[in-house]
């Protein structure tokens, strides 16, 4: 049974940072790609970033490109998500996602994916 579950989401100043981590459990997680998401109230859900399986790129959406890392350490089935120079724009809920059906390639970054952690509240104002 696939599970992610995030962690490490807060109140944070403009210009903050925030690292998030996604504990994952029921698959290999060096032989899938992980997402990380987000959604704010009244608005769709967004595809930040992510990290193939095969070689650990990562691939970022313009809007956090320069600001947001990922990162994975499959020996503690964690991966994270470094957030540099936080705007309140960022304000949201950030999940964790997984997709088995990819094959540890993000050539469909953008889309969605199957299986998500029920996310970590991120929340930037002064």
């Amino acid at each position: 049974q696939v599970q992610l579950v995030e962690s490490g989401g807060g109140l944070v100043q403009p210009g903050g940072s925030l690292r998030l981590s996604c504990a994952t459990s029921g698959f290999t997680l060096d032989r899938y790609v992980i997402g990380w998401f987000r959604q704010a109230p009244g608005k769709e859900r967004e595809a930040l970033l992510c990290i193939s399986s095969s070689d650990s790129t990562t691939y970022y959406a313009e809007s956090v490109k320069d600001r947001f890392t990922g990162s994975r350490d499959n020996a503690k089935n964690t991966v994270y998500l470094q957030m540099n120079s936080l705007k309140p724009e960022d304000t949201a809920v950030y999940h964790c996602a997984t997709d088995l059906s990819w094959g540890g390639a993000c050539s469909l970054f953008g889309y969605g994916m199957d299986y998500y952690g029920k996310g970590t509240q991120v929340t930037v104002s002064s």
